[in-house]
C-alpha cells in the first residue's frame, strides 16, 4: 500500500497508508468530521456521540482520557488521530510506537480549518474538506464584528461545578467568544482554573455561559448563580457549538446567532 508523510499539529513527522482503511479516533469532534468526509472509521471513544449510528454501531475504545489500549490494538488500526488536550499524552505515546498517530493541537478557528483541510488530504476526501473549510469561513464572516470602541460584555464560560471550573485563555471556547464579540473575563488565566463566587463576583460579569457539557448544566444552577450575580444574564448554552472543532463548526455561527443579542 502507497504511503504519505504528514505533518501534524504538534510538528511531527507521521508515515500514513493513503489512503488509510481501519480509523480509530479518539476525540468526539474530529470522529464527527471524519463522518462528514466519509472516512473508514473502525474504533471511536464513548464520548464520541455524533453521529448516533456510529455510537450505536462502531467499537467503542474507552474514554478519551482512559482509552483501552488492548482493544485498540485488536481494531489494527492503519491510522489514529488524537488530540493533544482531549487525550492523555502518555497514552498516545504509547500508541505512537506502535501506530501511525496524527495529533491535533486546537487552540483557534485557523488551527481548527488547518485541522480539517489536513485530515481531509490525509483520508483522500481533499475536495470535501477545502469546501467545508470554506463554508465554516463564509459563515463566521457572517457574524456582526465589534468596532474598535465597542465595548465587549464582559462574560463568564462554565464547563464545571464542585469545583467551580471556567474556560479561560488559550482555549478554543475562549476563540469562539471573541468571535461572538464577547469579553472573556477569565482570559488573563490559562486553560481551565478553578475559580470562587468572590473572584467571579470581582469581575463585573454582565453575562454568564453555563455548557452543557463536560458538566450537565440546568435550569436549578442558574438560579444558584442569580442569587450571586443578580444584575448579570446567565444562560444555559450548547457546549459542542463551543468546543467542538470539526464540521459542528458548519452549525455554530447560526447558533451563536440565537442566542446572543
Amino acid at each position: 500500500m502507497e504511503t504519505n508523510i504528514h505533518t501534524d499539529q504538534l510538528g511531527r513527522r507521521v508515515n500514513i497508508p493513503f489512503p488509510p482503511r481501519r480509523i480509530v479516533s479518539l476525540v468526539p469532534s474530529q470522529t464527527e468530521l471524519l463522518h462528514y468526509l466519509g472516512a473508514n472509521v473502525v474504533g471511536i471513544t464513548k464520548f464520541c456521540i455524533h453521529p448516533d449510528e456510529w455510537f450505536r454501531t462502531k467499537t467503542r475504545i474507552g474514554g478519551t482520557k482512559q482509552l483501552h489500549l488492548d482493544q485498540i490494538r485488536a481494531l489494527s488500526p492503519d491510522l489514529i488521530i488524537a488530540n493533544k488536550e482531549e487525550n492523555d499524552a502518555a497514552q498516545v505515546q504509547a500508541l505512537m510506537e506502535e501506530f501511525p498517530v496524527w495529533v491535533s493541537d486546537i487552540h483557534t478557528l485557523e488551527d481548527a480549518l488547518d485541522m480539517i483541510k489536513s485530515i481531509g488530504v490525509i483520508v483522500d476526501r481533499k475536495e470535501q474538506a477545502w469546501q467545508l473549510a470554506d463554508q465554516i469561513v463564509r459563515h463566521f464572516s457572517a457574524l456582526p464584528h465589534p468596532s474598535e470602541n465597542e465595548v465587549l460584555r464582559k462574560t463568564a464560560y462554565f464547563i464545571w461545578r464542585n469545583p467551580w471550573m471556567v474556560a479561560g485563555g488559550d482555549t478554543f471556547i475562549n476563540e469562539m467568544m471573541k468571535v461572538c464579540g464577547l469579553n472573556n473575563v477569565f482570559s488573563g488565566i490559562d486553560r481551565y482554573p478553578v475559580i470562587t463566587m468572590e473572584q467571579l463576583k470581582d469581575t463585573g460579569c454582565e453575562l454568564v455561559m453555563l455548557s452543557s457539557e463536560p458538566y450537565p448544566f440546568r435550569e436549578k444552577h442558574i438560579s444558584e448563580l442569580q442569587g450571586i450575580l443578580p444584575e448579570a444574564k446567565i444562560l444555559l448554552v450548547d457546549g459542542e457549538m463551543y468546543s467542538w472543532y470539526g464540521s459542528r463548526l458548519l452549525h455554530a455561527p447560526a447558533y451563536f446567532s440565537t442566542i446572543l443579542p
